[in-house]
């Protein structure tokens, strides 16, 4: 039987604080960009409808705070996710070496079913200012190859560049993921003769 309710796949971003999250999220969804910085507090999320393999998804995006303090929160924002976006700033050089333990931490926290193969993806952000690049696309290629082949890709919340085509893969390697809980179908009680006929004569209100 056919269902009208849309699948709905939850997308979790982390990374350091600073390296552009809520901006990358800001373009996405809203197709804007500010110059003001904001720390996230916690976590936030935003939903936007995709099309992925000719069927509407919605994406529950979660922009998690950078900042150590709020760490220890993770666990209660990553159960459920169905792909984990792994953000640096490429002219910071720390960011990227923070790689490991996001992903260490999202694995610990989160518990997916399936930790060998949880789709996870890095996006490199600022590419606008690539002349202050401290991190070579090789280096960080060569990190997505020893931890499964993640996909990467190089972008810019400013300029947005590449930010549609890095959620596009994102909602892809999300929709892999089988969601036993969005598999609708409808109750059906069975009630043999005998019941039916004593809920019958009982004149059942």
């Amino acid at each position: 039987m056919a269902t009208s309710k849309k699948q709905l796949y939850k997308i979790i971003i982390v990374g350091d604080s600073g390296v552009g999250k809520t901006s990358l999220l800001n373009m996405y969804v809203n197709q804007r960009f500010t110059q003001q910085y904001r720390a996230t507090v916690g976590a936030d999320f935003m939903a936007k409808e995709v099309m992925i393999d000719d069927r509407m998804v919605t994406l529950q995006i979660w922009d998690t705070a950078g900042q150590e303090r709020f760490q220890s929160l993770g666990g209660a924002f990553y159960r459920g996710a169905d792909c984990c976006v792994i953000v640096y700033d490429i002219t910071n050089a720390k960011s990227f070496e923070s790689l490991d333990t996001w992903r260490d931490e999202f694995l610990l926290q989160g518990a997916p079913k399936d930790p060998e193969n949880f789709p996870f993806v890095l996006l490199g952000n600022k590419v606008d200012r690539d002349s202050d690049r401290k991190v070579p696309t090789a280096k960080a290629q060569t990190w997505c190859k020893n931890h499964g082949d993640i996909p990467l890709f190089e972008v810019s919340a400013k300029g947005n560049t590449m930010v549609d085509d890095a959620f596009q893969v994102i909602a892809k390697s999300a929709s892999t993921q089988q969601k036993e809980e969005e598999i609708y179908f409808p109750v059906t009680v069975q009630l043999n003769k005998t019941e039916t006929n004593r809920q019958t004569k009982s004149g059942c209100c």
